[in-house]
């Protein structure tokens, strides 16, 4: 065989054995979604308004007017239970709220009056 002829096979048996080793497939960080972590992120009510929990902060604004109806900060008290303090905006009054996670999609919550509700995290 001349010698051109066997670099030439040589070259393409290497070329088509790269082709052909295992592949890693690997995802980028941007391409997969994290999962929420605690109560980060946002949340809504069966009425339809978004509370958002951010860095300590807390905030619920209405969906259509994006309109701030209550806003406050919160402490982790441990890894399921969340205590709100929080001023509403439409009856000019500050209340505590109590709010315990029941998994990562659902937060049942309990004012200082006594009432209830439970909020959504939202997708």
């Amino acid at each position: 065989m001349k010698p051109i002829a066997i670099l030439t096979l040589l070259s393409a048996a290497a070329a088509l054995a790269s082709c052909m080793g295992p592949r890693e497939v690997r995802e980028s960080p941007s391409n997969r979604q994290m999962a929420p972590a605690g109560v980060e992120g946002s949340w809504v009510d069966p009425n339809g308004i978004v509370s958002t929990f951010s860095a300590g902060t807390f905030t619920t604004r209405t969906t259509d007017t994006n309109q701030l109806l209550a806003s406050g900060n919160y402490v982790k008290l441990s890894p399921t239970l969340v205590e709100i303090n929080m001023t509403s905006m439409v009856r000019n009054t500050q209340s505590k709220v109590n709010c315990a996670m029941v998994n990562q999609t659902q937060l049942n919550c309990t004012t200082d009056s006594a009432a209830q509700f439970t909020l959504i995290r939202r997708s």
